[in-house]
């Protein structure tokens, strides 16, 4: 929706004249419809607009409330907030616009920060209690909208994006090497720091408050996930029903705008389950779909054009449907910019995002995205089996971290980093950083495959889900759209938790029964179980031809493990193998051309290491170096 951003010196000097603007403007993108600014001597927020609810004027930020006490700046959406103003209306506040920013901002007048637990939808707020003297950040229970801030000597700067901090004086961009040594084990980072040294995200479901005279912060958490507790007395055909009520809930509330509102349409289930509900409520509704010019792809890659598979659930809902095919050449423009507009390396191949997004944008500003159904579902089975008869929590521990170190294992991390790089890292840190993931939640069990099965979903929701989001984020707002997450709704997750396991996964059962000690048979299981989502697929099935409902999983993906050893070879090794490259001053350039050679002549399938071997590439060429776009 929007770009927010604060400065607080806590020394009590006014903001310098000037700076909030610029950094405010480094997120103009975020926010084509508008900017404002508020200060009160050390303290300023700024705000950059895009108009989706109540698009007139008076609804701007910041807004402060109607007593004068309260001034935020709000990027996100809120789908109950209908209900929660005619609340705040009964115990006497007034209100002036018709936009969700004066419900948060009345909200926190009447309830304090604890308000914000009473929010159903995306947010990433900045409040300032003028009272008290004490800003405070929060942000929604799932971390759809991204939250960085900064705390440097006396001052405490918060923003939407990294990138507002280089606006800043006192700001220098240098390297965090652990946040690197994590992001080259997992494609992603499980800590809240960032690639930018000194630069926190905010915890999902978490308010920070800072108070001037004590200068500390103080991280008040106040959700988290938990399957740990699913409730056995409903029946497989309550579970669906109840699944389906709340999935047409969740999309009929976000689709709350005052702005045209569409949806990316994949071949899968998620994303076309959303499209059917959707375009009963809005006709010929916006779909869009990118697909691959596949000419000269062989294998697997070969059928990942999902083009035909949507345009099956766009002609039976008859939507307003668009299609763009991506071709390899398409890699060459797109990097730098998804690497800038991303900032914060995180999973997945994603430009294709950046172009659907960019298609997507043309025709609508909010779009309804299938996040999130997977990790509440338990969309990925093959991942699970791998774990789920482990024997105790160290051999779930070992299976599992062994699975997730996605990029390269510690032992090759000597090999990866040059001499410099890896004397100032701790190989061991990330396995420590796999583990302290499963500690937030003091209720999780080792015992049982189910056990085993509810851990990963809570490991990978906290983790990989958080990756997807910022990426969504990022390449949507990259292009001034928003994008919304109906699975990633209050109810339905509450609900989702409470289903077990079998439910989920169809195969549970057969899966017990299999002898452990056949390798072979069980890694065969790994690979071509698709049971994953059992519950969903049945109470989605009314909506979607069959063929959708059981088609296998597939992620949104390029063929770039065949792009990589033909058409992009040469760009690859241009851009890391070259004079002008720059991060053979961290990575190993040996260690880079072994693993581009290997994937050349196709003895290894090393395309998730090359893309974030060409991301930092360019990380270091736009941050470290500020070489600015071509």
């Amino acid at each position: 929706m929007c770009g927010i951003v604060g400065i607080f010196n806590l020394d009590g000097k006014p903001v310098e004249s000037g700076v909030i603007e610029k950094m405010a403007a480094a997120m103009a993108h975020r926010g084509p419809d508008g900017e404002d600014f508020y200060t009160d001597n050390n303290l300023a927020l700024g705000h950059r607009r895009l108009s989706i609810i109540d698009p007139n004027p008076r609804s701007s930020q910041p807004m402060t409330s109607g007593n004068g006490r309260w001034t935020i700046v709000f990027n996100g959406c809120i789908y109950n907030y209908r209900s929660l103003r005619q609340d705040l209306i009964s115990k006497g506040h007034t209100f002036r616009t018709e936009s969700d920013t004066e419900v948060i901002v009345e909200g926190l007048d009447c309830y304090g920060i604890g308000f914000f637990k009473q929010l159903d939808g995306m947010f990433a707020v900045g409040a300032w209690d003028k009272e008290t003297g004490t800003l405070h950040i929060s942000r929604d229970r799932f971390g759809v909208k991204p939250l960085y801030y900064w705390l440097h000597n006396n001052t405490l700067c918060f923003a939407s994006e990294i990138k507002a901090f280089m606006k800043h004086p006192d700001f220098k961009v240098e390297l965090n090497y652990a946040a690197l040594n994590e992001y080259f084990t997992f494609q992603n980072l499980f800590q809240y720091h960032t690639l930018f040294k000194g630069v926190y995200t905010l915890p999902a479901a978490n308010t920070i408050s800072i108070h001037e005279p004590t200068k500390k912060l103080e991280h008040n958490p106040w959700w988290d996930y938990d399957f740990t507790n699913p409730d056995h007395s409903i029946s497989f055909e309550e579970a669906k029903d109840e699944t389906k009520r709340l999935m047409e809930k969740a999309v009929s509330k976000q689709m709350v705008a005052d702005v045209p509102v569409g949806s990316y349409l994949s071949g899968g289930m998620d994303s076309g389950s959303i499209t059917a509900i959707a375009s009963q409520h809005v006709q010929r509704l916006p779909t869009f779909t990118a697909g691959f010019d596949l000419s000269g792809v062989i294998g697997n890659e070969s059928n990942y054009d999902e083009r035909r598979d949507a345009e099956i659930t766009a002609n039976y809902y008859k939507t307003e449907h668009y299609e763009q095919i991506i071709n390899s050449s398409d890699l060459h423009w797109s990097l730098p910019r998804v690497v800038w507009h991303l900032e914060d390396l995180r999973v997945g191949m994603s430009y294709p995002n950046y172009y659907i997004s960019r298609l997507a944008s043309k025709f609508v500003k909010v779009c309804l995205q299938g996040t999130g159904g997977d990790e509440l579902f338990a969309g990925y089975p093959w991942r699970y089996y791998r774990v789920f008869n482990s024997l105790d929590k160290p051999a779930f521990f070992d299976q599992y971290y062994a699975f997730w170190q996605r990029l390269v294992n510690d032992t090759e991390k000597n090999e990866l980093f040059t001499p410099e790089v890896f004397a100032k890292i701790n190989a061991d840190e990330p396995r420590h950083v796999f583990e302290k993931v499963f500690t937030f939640n003091e209720n999780l069990k080792y015992d049982t495959p189910e056990h085993h099965i509810e851990n990963s979903l809570y490991f990978e929701i906290k983790t990989f889900l958080p990756g997807l989001l910022l990426v969504g984020d990022k390449l949507s707002m990259a292009n001034g759209l928003e994008e919304r997450f109906p699975f990633l709704d209050n109810d339905l997750v509450d609900f989702a938790q409470k289903i077990p396991i079998k439910y989920k996964l169809g195969n549970l059962e057969h899966m017990k029964n299999i002898n452990e000690n056949t390798f072979h048979k069980r890694n065969m299981y790994y690979q071509e179980f698709d049971d994953g989502k059992n519950v969903l697929r049945k109470a989605m099935s009314e909506f979607l031809p069959e063929k959708i409902i059981n088609r296998k999983k597939q992620g949104f993906s390029a063929p770039d493990e065949n792009w990589y050893r033909d058409n992009n070879v040469a760009y690859i090794k241009d851009l890391l193998l070259s004079k002008q490259t720059v991060s053979t001053d961290y990575i190993n350039r040996n260690y880079m051309e072994k693993i581009i050679n290997e994937h050349v002549n196709g003895s290894h399938n090393h395309r998730l290491l090359i893309w974030s071997f060409m991301s930092f590439e360019w990380w270091c060429r736009l941050f470290l170096k500020n070489q600015g776009l071509v």
